[in-house]
């Protein structure tokens, strides 16, 4: 087991979010009846009470979620720091909060129903292994490879679509995280690897939906009171 001082997560929900719908970001649309950042906040609290537990959120935005806390009487201890420009300064300004000797893993809030198993199998890896993990999972449907104004058929065996949350020891990630941003920095292990840090790929969950349309959140709603996840 990792000691205790290792657990940390920075939930990324810095953004806008709007494509779901509403009038709000979806981070804080429900899923039954409980905003989905609480959710998600729950999943880790769950695998690991003792979890460090840092948010990162837009500063427009904490007073309300000050507020859905006081209404939905939600009492784990979080820490909250504001959203940089884009997701890459988002998750430099959570790392402020984390310790050197930390294992630390970064999620997205759009990703409710991460399961203990995964959070488990992420943390352990990076803490024996001492370096990146990613959880993955293979894609089912048939692939293609844009070639300019056509197309060409890809190996879907080749293919592992990306989960959260990504776990790396933390003083590697807040090594790696001191270089300037550049647009390919699509996830932080694209930022990791940069910095010369060894990625590994460990087995995700399909049902670790990332919730980013009308469409998605109507299904984990469904799904969530269906009890299927």
């Amino acid at each position: 087991m990792i000691p205790e001082q290792h657990f940390s997560v920075i939930i990324v929900a810095g953004g806008k979010g709007l494509r779901v719908g509403g009038d709000i970001p979806k981070q804080f649309q429900p899923i039954g009846g409980k905003p989905m950042l609480m959710r998600t906040i729950e999943a880790f609290y769950n695998f690991d009470y003792r979890m460090r537990i840092v948010i990162v959120l837009p500063e427009q935005f904490r007073d309300f979620w000050n507020e859905l806390c006081e209404k939905h009487k939600f009492d784990i201890t979080h820490t909250i720091v504001n959203g940089g420009e884009t997701r890459f300064h988002s998750v430099k300004n959570g790392l402020s909060e984390i310790s050197e000797d930390e294992i630390v893993g970064i999620h997205d809030a759009a990703r409710p129903f991460v399961s203990k198993e995964v959070i488990g199998r992420c943390y352990r890896e990076a803490f024996d292994f001492r370096c990146g993990i990613i959880p993955v999972v293979e894609e089912k449907n048939s692939v293609r490879i844009l070639t300019g104004y056509e197309s060409k058929p890809f190996d879907r065996d080749r293919i592992r679509l990306v989960q959260t949350p990504q776990v790396f020891p933390a003083d590697l990630l807040k090594n790696a995280y001191e270089t300037p941003y550049r647009e390919e920095f699509t996830d932080d292990a694209s930022v990791a690897e940069d910095d010369g840090i060894q990625i590994k790929l460990v087995e995700g969950d399909e049902k670790n939906i990332k919730i980013t349309t009308p469409f998605d959140l109507e299904l984990a709603d469904f799904l969530y009171k269906k009890n299927s996840i």
